[in-house]
């Protein structure tokens, strides 16, 4: 999961394609409207011999804003290697509170940050 958001973040479609199961793999996959990444949280993993669950958030800048996808990742294991499948997402608009983090990763309070 981690190597599939880094290629999202570097817009590397070939690996994306290469790690995506060929039942669900797109033919094409343009990634030029993609909004920035700016950090990912695996809330949660499941692993069997042949399928695995991820549920993770995604941060990512939106204009101005922020925003967030949320998804819970069903993996299948083949030939040693693992590979996406699908996922059940929703997204949303994140409004971190002034004294809050910032989501940018600086560490450093948000109103002192990026408002």
């Amino acid at each position: 999961m981690r190597s599939r958001y880094s290629a999202f973040v570097l817009n590397l479609t070939d690996y994306l394609k290469a790690t995506w199961h060929t039942s669900t793999r797109p033919q094409d996959l343009d990634l030029t409207e993609a909004p920035k990444w700016v950090s990912l949280q695996v809330l949660s993993s499941d692993e069997g011999e042949h399928e695995g669950t991820v549920h993770f958030r995604a941060l990512y800048r939106a204009g101005g804003g922020w925003g967030y996808l949320e998804e819970n990742s069903r993996f299948v294991r083949d030939d040693e290697r693992w590979y996406y499948v699908s996922g059940d997402t929703r997204e949303g608009t994140l409004k971190p509170g002034r004294n809050e983090s910032c989501p940018c990763g600086s560490g450093r309070k948000y109103k002192a940050c990026c408002l």
